[in-house]
């Protein structure tokens, strides 16, 4: 309750924020102009201000804009993505057409979009009143294998990568240095690694009969996103004082008091910066998957392709616009509840500058 509550407050302050940004630009007009008449500023340097204000502005637009077009595609279900006035569709003929199909006909939660219903059963070995979900012959669809994926890399990938990170960031070891290195060395070429490796990846998942397993692929994606996300989050404990964790066992917490009070509390926004790394790490890939898995257990990003090759002389691309941005939208509200904490990870950790 406490995170939907922390969301509802960032997602208020937000509205709050674009409610009151005309305000805000008034006040910083009339300021400009009282620092012109007072001599606080020269025309030369409002005139930065504004230029680099409007630099910053057209920099927005350009990237905002293919989010916005392929926004509005997602809304002519039916009608021309183009018009002759303009590259847009036209306004009018804008239909949820494409979102229907996705949600109750494509694969993204169920199968050919057989939903079935939930179902209260009276009596029988569950009790006086139960509940099941019935009328579905079809099964679960390619969004809960993506988000079953993620959750295997999230818990294999934290599992190692908070461990590895304090390990290397305060203890000294024997070849320390050298594991270090092979971690940055991994971080620079192991993507690209796992691509030119993927006959050999084949063949030894296949011996071992692991294709078409979900499991294994969201262990493997979380092996590619150790090393990187091992020595972001390192860069990161490094700026901690050592003096608090000593502070805290002086006053008597344990080693793992230390931890869970101390160290993960204060590294909360290296935390946050790792969890969409690690996230898209799983969410995202779709070379592997599609090579692993079989069509019943494709994640979204395998579905995605689908959408866009299954016709032979065409492409709906509504509807393969509007499933991206379903596809999409779950990072996106990750990144937005935790927003805060990774502005301040990235800022003040590995990434700065």
């Amino acid at each position: 309750m406490s995170v939907l509550r922390s969301f509802a407050a960032l997602v208020a302050a937000k509205l709050v924020a674009f409610a009151t940004a005309p305000k805000r630009f008034v006040v910083t007009v009339q300021r400009a102009i009282y620092d012109l008449r007072t001599g606080k500023r020269t025309p030369w340097d409002v005139s930065k201000s504004v230029l680099m204000t409007l630099f910053g502005f057209a920099m927005v637009l350009v990237l905002l804009f293919p989010l916005f077009w392929i926004f509005t595609a997602s809304l002519a279900e039916g009608t021309r993505l183009f018009t002759t006035s303009g590259i847009f569709p036209d306004p009018s003929t804008y239909n949820l057409g494409a979102y229907r199909w996705v949600v109750f006909e494509s694969d993204f939660f169920f199968v050919d979009g057989d939903w079935g219903y939930p179902q209260l059963v009276l009596g029988g070995s569950g009790g006086l009143v139960s509940f099941r979900w019935a009328g579905t012959e079809t099964g679960p669809g390619a969004v809960f294998n993506s988000l079953y994926i993620v959750s295997v890399t999230l818990a294999a990938g934290f599992g190692m990568i908070v461990p590895a990170a304090y390990a290397f960031s305060r203890r000294k070891f024997v070849g320390r240095k050298r594991i270090l290195y092979g971690y940055v060395l991994f971080t620079q070429i192991g993507a690209g690694l796992s691509i030119a490796t993927l006959v050999a990846l084949y063949s030894l998942f296949s011996s071992y009969g692991l294709t078409n397993n979900l499991f294994v692929l969201g262990l493997f994606y979380a092996a590619s996103a150790i090393p990187f996300n091992t020595w972001l989050l390192k860069t990161y404990m490094d700026n901690i004082p050592v003096s608090y964790e000593e502070a805290a066992m002086v006053d008597g917490a344990s080693f793992l008091d230390t931890i869970r009070e101390v160290i993960l509390p204060l590294t909360k926004p290296g935390l946050a910066v790792v969890l969409i790394f690690v996230w898209l790490a799983g969410w995202n890939e779709f070379i592997i998957a599609q090579t692993l898995l079989r069509p019943e257990n494709y994640p979204l990003s395998v579905e995605l392709y689908n959408i866009a090759t299954e016709g032979r002389f065409s492409t709906p691309w509504t509807r393969f616009a509007a499933f991206a941005n379903l596809f999409a939208l779950p990072v996106a509200i990750v990144y937005f509840a935790a927003q805060r904490s990774v502005e301040d990870g990235l800022s003040f950790g590995g990434m700065e500058g």
